[in-house]
């Protein structure tokens, strides 16, 4: 990760638009991070724009609900939890099955 002083960024400030394409810059003042450029792309791969989006109304409790029922199946022992990786290798390959199916 590129780290650049806020004088930096101010005076180069095409460099710094180059460097957060290609990478997240960790912007410094006093020699302190003080903040982050990512690009719209990586941004995108995070939980970033859902701190912005306009939720529907309901959707908070849609949630809520949601997980309150997650978590009585699995107090009841109706579900049981998984390990992350082999999960998210099963989420990568249906999207992997999808995006072929549609570029077929």
């Amino acid at each position: 990760m590129k780290t650049m002083s806020a004088r930096d960024a101010k005076a180069h400030f095409g460099e710094l638009m180059d460097a957060m394409q290609r990478e997240p810059v960790v912007l410094t003042k006093n020699n302190r991070p003080v903040g982050i450029f990512i690009s719209l792309e990586d941004a995108a791969d995070s939980l970033i724009p859902e701190m912005f989006m306009e939720k529907e109304p309901g959707y908070d409790e849609w949630v809520q609900a949601k997980v309150g029922n997650t978590l009585k199946n699995l107090n009841s022992g109706k579900t049981s939890l998984s390990e992350h990786d082999p999960v998210m290798e099963r989420v990568w390959q249906r999207v992997f099955d999808k995006t072929k199916s549609i570029s077929a």
